[in-house]
Protein backbone atom coordinates (compact mmCIF):
# COMPACT_ATOMS: atom_id res chain seq x y z
CA UNK A 1 0.00 0.00 0.00
CA UNK A 2 1.06 3.40 -0.75
CA UNK A 3 1.53 5.55 2.21
CA UNK A 4 -1.07 8.34 3.18
CA UNK A 5 -0.35 11.54 1.61
CA UNK A 6 -0.35 14.33 3.96
CA UNK A 7 -0.63 17.92 3.58
CA UNK A 8 2.10 20.17 2.70
CA UNK A 9 3.98 21.83 5.86
CA UNK A 10 3.09 25.15 7.60
CA UNK A 11 5.54 26.82 5.48
CA UNK A 12 4.11 25.82 2.07
CA UNK A 13 3.76 29.17 0.16
CA UNK A 14 -0.18 30.63 0.61
CA UNK A 15 -1.44 32.71 -2.12
CA UNK A 16 -1.82 36.81 -1.44
CA UNK A 17 -4.86 38.82 -0.63
CA UNK A 18 -6.02 41.86 -0.89
CA UNK A 19 -6.54 42.92 3.07
CA UNK A 20 -8.79 45.71 2.50
CA UNK A 21 -11.01 43.79 -0.07
CA UNK A 22 -11.15 41.23 2.25
CA UNK A 23 -11.83 43.13 5.37
CA UNK A 24 -14.66 44.78 3.02
CA UNK A 25 -16.42 41.37 2.32
CA UNK A 26 -15.72 40.11 6.40
CA UNK A 27 -17.72 43.25 7.15
CA UNK A 28 -20.59 43.13 4.79
CA UNK A 29 -21.46 40.19 6.38
CA UNK A 30 -22.19 41.80 9.69
CA UNK A 31 -21.30 39.06 11.49
CA UNK A 32 -18.75 39.59 13.89
CA UNK A 33 -19.52 39.66 17.88
CA UNK A 34 -22.82 38.36 17.34
CA UNK A 35 -24.44 36.07 19.57
CA UNK A 36 -24.21 32.32 19.16
CA UNK A 37 -26.44 30.62 16.82
CA UNK A 38 -26.96 26.85 16.61
CA UNK A 39 -26.26 25.73 12.95
CA UNK A 40 -22.83 27.41 13.37
CA UNK A 41 -22.68 25.44 16.97
CA UNK A 42 -23.83 22.32 15.06
CA UNK A 43 -21.62 22.78 12.51
CA UNK A 44 -18.34 23.32 14.83
CA UNK A 45 -19.39 20.26 16.55
CA UNK A 46 -19.90 17.86 14.06
CA UNK A 47 -16.55 18.83 12.70
CA UNK A 48 -14.74 17.72 16.17
CA UNK A 49 -17.08 14.91 15.91
CA UNK A 50 -15.54 13.45 12.61
CA UNK A 51 -11.97 14.28 13.01
CA UNK A 52 -12.56 13.19 16.26
CA UNK A 53 -10.63 16.27 18.17
CA UNK A 54 -11.50 17.49 21.46
CA UNK A 55 -11.42 21.46 20.03
CA UNK A 56 -13.09 22.89 16.77
CA UNK A 57 -13.79 26.41 15.96
CA UNK A 58 -15.72 28.88 13.06
CA UNK A 59 -13.30 31.54 13.34
CA UNK A 60 -12.87 34.90 11.44
CA UNK A 61 -10.34 36.86 10.81
CA UNK A 62 -10.44 40.88 11.35
CA UNK A 63 -7.82 43.14 11.41
CA UNK A 64 -6.29 42.48 14.67
CA UNK A 65 -7.84 39.66 16.08
CA UNK A 66 -9.25 36.02 15.47
CA UNK A 67 -13.09 35.77 16.57
CA UNK A 68 -15.03 32.99 16.98
CA UNK A 69 -18.73 32.46 15.88
CA UNK A 70 -18.61 29.13 17.29
CA UNK A 71 -16.28 26.92 19.39
CA UNK A 72 -15.86 23.54 20.86
CA UNK A 73 -13.37 22.81 23.55
CA UNK A 74 -12.18 26.06 23.83
CA UNK A 75 -13.59 28.67 26.52
CA UNK A 76 -11.90 31.93 24.79
CA UNK A 77 -13.70 34.27 22.51
CA UNK A 78 -11.53 35.54 20.53
CA UNK A 79 -7.14 35.73 20.53
CA UNK A 80 -4.90 38.14 18.73
CA UNK A 81 -4.76 37.59 15.52
CA UNK A 82 -0.94 37.30 15.57
CA UNK A 83 -1.20 34.24 17.64
CA UNK A 84 -4.12 32.39 14.96
CA UNK A 85 -3.00 29.18 12.93
CA UNK A 86 -6.45 30.35 11.07
CA UNK A 87 -4.16 33.44 9.62
CA UNK A 88 -2.32 31.17 7.61
CA UNK A 89 -4.68 28.30 7.17
CA UNK A 90 -7.57 30.65 6.18
CA UNK A 91 -4.52 31.71 2.28
CA UNK A 92 -4.74 28.04 1.58
CA UNK A 93 -5.76 26.14 -1.37
CA UNK A 94 -6.75 23.59 0.25
CA UNK A 95 -7.44 22.33 4.04
CA UNK A 96 -4.10 23.49 6.01
CA UNK A 97 -2.71 21.18 8.25
CA UNK A 98 -0.18 21.13 10.98
CA UNK A 99 0.69 17.77 12.37
CA UNK A 100 2.87 18.88 15.29
CA UNK A 101 2.94 22.23 15.88
CA UNK A 102 5.76 21.68 18.60
CA UNK A 103 7.69 20.58 15.45
CA UNK A 104 7.47 23.57 13.26
CA UNK A 105 9.19 26.79 13.60
CA UNK A 106 6.42 28.94 12.37
CA UNK A 107 4.60 27.50 15.51
CA UNK A 108 6.41 26.34 18.39
CA UNK A 109 6.71 29.51 19.98
CA UNK A 110 3.18 30.48 20.08
CA UNK A 111 1.55 31.27 22.74
CA UNK A 112 -1.39 29.04 22.17
CA UNK A 113 1.25 26.00 21.86
CA UNK A 114 3.55 26.62 24.84
CA UNK A 115 0.31 27.37 27.02
CA UNK A 116 -3.35 26.87 27.27
CA UNK A 117 -5.09 25.10 25.09
CA UNK A 118 -1.63 23.67 24.38
CA UNK A 119 -2.46 22.75 20.66
CA UNK A 120 -0.21 20.02 18.36
CA UNK A 121 -2.50 19.39 15.85
CA UNK A 122 -4.30 21.86 13.87
CA UNK A 123 -6.49 21.54 10.35
CA UNK A 124 -8.40 24.36 8.73
CA UNK A 125 -10.64 24.71 5.29
CA UNK A 126 -10.41 28.06 4.53
CA UNK A 127 -14.19 30.23 4.42
CA UNK A 128 -14.08 31.93 1.12
CA UNK A 129 -16.99 33.88 -0.48
CA UNK A 130 -18.48 33.31 -3.84
CA UNK A 131 -15.94 36.03 -4.98
CA UNK A 132 -12.63 33.79 -3.24
CA UNK A 133 -12.59 36.22 -0.66
CA UNK A 134 -10.90 34.48 2.50
CA UNK A 135 -12.72 35.24 5.59
CA UNK A 136 -11.25 32.75 8.49
CA UNK A 137 -11.73 29.16 8.56
CA UNK A 138 -13.41 26.53 10.08
CA UNK A 139 -10.60 24.36 11.90
CA UNK A 140 -10.24 21.48 14.43
CA UNK A 141 -7.30 20.90 16.95
CA UNK A 142 -5.92 18.57 19.11
CA UNK A 143 -3.78 18.59 21.92
CA UNK A 144 -1.69 15.59 20.71
CA UNK A 145 0.18 15.17 17.18
CA UNK A 146 -1.91 13.59 14.46
CA UNK A 147 -3.23 13.42 10.87
CA UNK A 148 -6.60 14.13 9.19
CA UNK A 149 -7.30 11.10 6.90
CA UNK A 150 -8.81 11.77 3.48
CA UNK A 151 -12.57 11.41 4.38
CA UNK A 152 -11.90 13.69 7.23
CA UNK A 153 -10.13 16.30 5.21
CA UNK A 154 -12.75 16.01 2.69
CA UNK A 155 -15.60 16.19 5.30
CA UNK A 156 -13.80 19.46 6.83
CA UNK A 157 -14.19 20.85 2.95
CA UNK A 158 -17.99 19.96 2.60
CA UNK A 159 -18.30 21.54 6.44
CA UNK A 160 -16.50 24.13 5.26
CA UNK A 161 -18.41 24.89 2.66
CA UNK A 162 -21.85 24.68 4.80
CA UNK A 163 -20.52 27.34 7.12
CA UNK A 164 -20.62 29.83 4.02
CA UNK A 165 -23.51 28.66 2.60
CA UNK A 166 -25.18 29.75 5.67
CA UNK A 167 -23.12 32.63 5.99
CA UNK A 168 -24.63 33.51 2.72
CA UNK A 169 -28.35 32.94 3.77
CA UNK A 170 -27.95 34.82 6.93
CA UNK A 171 -25.82 38.12 5.15
CA UNK A 172 -29.12 37.43 2.51
CA UNK A 173 -31.61 37.67 5.52
CA UNK A 174 -30.28 41.07 7.05
CA UNK A 175 -30.27 42.28 3.43
CA UNK A 176 -33.87 41.55 3.19
CA UNK A 177 -35.27 42.73 6.61
CA UNK A 178 -32.75 45.87 5.63
CA UNK A 179 -34.66 46.82 2.71
CA UNK A 180 -37.76 45.52 4.22
CA UNK A 181 -37.40 48.43 7.03
CA UNK A 182 -36.72 51.08 3.96
CA UNK A 183 -39.71 49.81 2.60
CA UNK A 184 -42.21 50.24 5.62
CA UNK A 185 -39.70 54.17 5.96
CA UNK A 186 -40.81 55.07 2.39
CA UNK A 187 -44.15 53.85 2.78
CA UNK A 188 -44.98 55.37 6.09
CA UNK A 189 -43.11 58.99 4.99
CA UNK A 190 -45.81 58.02 1.60
CA UNK A 191 -48.67 57.72 4.06
CA UNK A 192 -47.66 60.77 6.18
CA UNK A 193 -47.26 63.07 3.49
CA UNK A 194 -49.95 61.92 1.74
CA UNK A 195 -52.25 62.24 5.02
CA UNK A 196 -50.92 65.95 5.66
CA UNK A 197 -51.47 66.56 1.63
CA UNK A 198 -55.14 65.43 2.56
CA UNK A 199 -55.47 67.00 6.07
CA UNK A 200 -54.07 70.49 4.33
CA UNK A 201 -56.77 70.06 1.21
CA UNK A 202 -59.95 68.96 3.32
CA UNK A 203 -63.31 71.08 2.64
CA UNK A 204 -65.82 69.70 5.09
CA UNK A 205 -65.89 68.10 8.41
CA UNK A 206 -69.06 66.30 10.18
CA UNK A 207 -70.18 67.30 13.51
CA UNK A 208 -72.98 65.15 15.68
CA UNK A 209 -75.37 67.28 16.47
CA UNK A 210 -78.49 65.30 18.89
CA UNK A 211 -79.33 61.59 16.51
CA UNK A 212 -77.17 63.59 12.95
CA UNK A 213 -74.02 64.06 11.05
CA UNK A 214 -74.27 67.78 9.77
CA UNK A 215 -71.60 68.76 7.42
CA UNK A 216 -69.93 72.01 7.85
CA UNK A 217 -67.80 73.72 4.83
CA UNK A 218 -64.64 74.36 6.11
CA UNK A 219 -65.00 77.63 3.96
CA UNK A 220 -68.19 78.49 5.82
CA UNK A 221 -66.27 78.04 9.65
CA UNK A 222 -65.06 81.62 10.77
CA UNK A 223 -63.54 80.40 14.29
CA UNK A 224 -63.62 77.77 17.24
CA UNK A 225 -64.02 78.29 20.56
CA UNK A 226 -63.14 75.78 23.90
CA UNK A 227 -65.44 75.99 26.59
CA UNK A 228 -64.38 73.44 29.04
CA UNK A 229 -64.89 69.76 27.68
CA UNK A 230 -66.71 71.22 24.45
CA UNK A 231 -65.92 73.53 21.73
CA UNK A 232 -68.56 75.94 19.47
CA UNK A 233 -67.92 76.38 16.10
CA UNK A 234 -69.31 79.49 14.38
CA UNK A 235 -70.17 79.65 10.93
CA UNK A 236 -71.61 81.60 8.38
CA UNK A 237 -75.19 80.28 9.63
CA UNK A 238 -75.11 79.21 12.71
CA UNK A 239 -73.06 78.12 15.85
CA UNK A 240 -72.50 74.32 16.76
CA UNK A 241 -71.44 73.04 19.83
CA UNK A 242 -69.79 69.38 20.10
CA UNK A 243 -67.99 67.71 22.72
CA UNK A 244 -63.87 67.82 22.09
CA UNK A 245 -61.04 69.71 22.52
CA UNK A 246 -58.71 72.29 21.00
CA UNK A 247 -56.33 69.75 20.08
CA UNK A 248 -58.58 67.12 17.89
CA UNK A 249 -60.22 70.18 16.24
CA UNK A 250 -57.09 71.39 15.04
CA UNK A 251 -56.16 68.03 13.43
CA UNK A 252 -59.10 67.79 11.47
CA UNK A 253 -59.26 71.15 9.94
CA UNK A 254 -57.03 72.20 7.04
CA UNK A 255 -53.74 73.41 8.41
CA UNK A 256 -53.40 75.78 5.38
CA UNK A 257 -56.27 77.67 6.62
CA UNK A 258 -56.56 77.97 10.10
CA UNK A 259 -54.18 79.15 12.88
CA UNK A 260 -54.40 78.30 16.42
CA UNK A 261 -54.16 81.85 17.92
CA UNK A 262 -54.88 81.28 21.40
CA UNK A 263 -55.35 78.15 23.81
CA UNK A 264 -59.15 78.69 23.32
CA UNK A 265 -59.34 80.01 19.79
CA UNK A 266 -58.33 78.55 16.58
CA UNK A 267 -59.52 80.82 13.56
CA UNK A 268 -59.73 80.83 9.71
CA UNK A 269 -56.95 83.04 8.32
CA UNK A 270 -58.92 84.46 5.61
CA UNK A 271 -61.68 85.97 8.26
CA UNK A 272 -58.98 87.98 10.31
CA UNK A 273 -59.41 91.89 8.83
CA UNK A 274 -56.87 93.37 11.19
CA UNK A 275 -55.11 93.06 14.45
CA UNK A 276 -55.21 95.20 16.77
CA UNK A 277 -52.36 94.73 20.06
CA UNK A 278 -53.39 91.45 20.91
CA UNK A 279 -56.71 91.25 19.37
CA UNK A 280 -57.25 89.95 16.03
CA UNK A 281 -60.80 91.51 14.07
CA UNK A 282 -62.76 88.72 12.34
CA UNK A 283 -65.31 89.15 9.65
CA UNK A 284 -67.99 86.66 10.97
CA UNK A 285 -71.49 88.67 10.00
CA UNK A 286 -74.16 85.99 9.82
CA UNK A 287 -77.74 85.56 9.59
CA UNK A 288 -78.21 84.91 12.81
CA UNK A 289 -77.08 88.39 13.88
CA UNK A 290 -77.89 91.64 12.52
CA UNK A 291 -74.62 93.28 14.44
CA UNK A 292 -71.88 94.39 11.66
CA UNK A 293 -69.51 94.93 14.19
CA UNK A 294 -65.95 92.65 13.49
CA UNK A 295 -65.45 89.67 16.17
CA UNK A 296 -63.03 90.35 18.59
CA UNK A 297 -60.56 87.35 19.25
CA UNK A 298 -57.73 87.53 21.88
CA UNK A 299 -53.99 86.33 20.31
CA UNK A 300 -52.08 84.55 22.71
CA UNK A 301 -48.77 85.62 23.22
CA UNK A 302 -47.15 82.12 22.87
CA UNK A 303 -48.84 82.27 19.43
CA UNK A 304 -48.73 85.42 18.11
CA UNK A 305 -45.28 85.29 16.36
CA UNK A 306 -46.80 82.05 14.68
CA UNK A 307 -49.66 83.78 13.68
CA UNK A 308 -47.94 86.77 12.20
CA UNK A 309 -45.65 84.55 10.55
CA UNK A 310 -48.40 83.30 8.67
CA UNK A 311 -49.53 86.62 7.12
CA UNK A 312 -48.12 88.69 3.97
CA UNK A 313 -46.64 91.82 6.25
CA UNK A 314 -45.21 94.04 3.87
Amino acid sequence: MKPPKHPAPANSVLRQVNEPERLEALHSYQILDTDPEQVFNDLAQLSAFICGTPMSLISLIDEERQWFKAKVGLDNKQTPREHAFCQYAMRANDVYEVSDATADSRFANNPLVTGDPHIRFYAGAPLLTPEGQPLGTLCTLDTVPRHLSTDQREALRVLARQVMAHLELRRTRLQLEDERQKLVGVLSMANSTNEALYANHRNEIFVKQEQRLVRIATADLHYVEALGDYVNLHTTRERFTVYGTMKDLETKLPGRDFARIHRKYIVRLDRILAIEADVALLDCNAAITSARAPVRVPIGSSYKAGLLGRLNLV
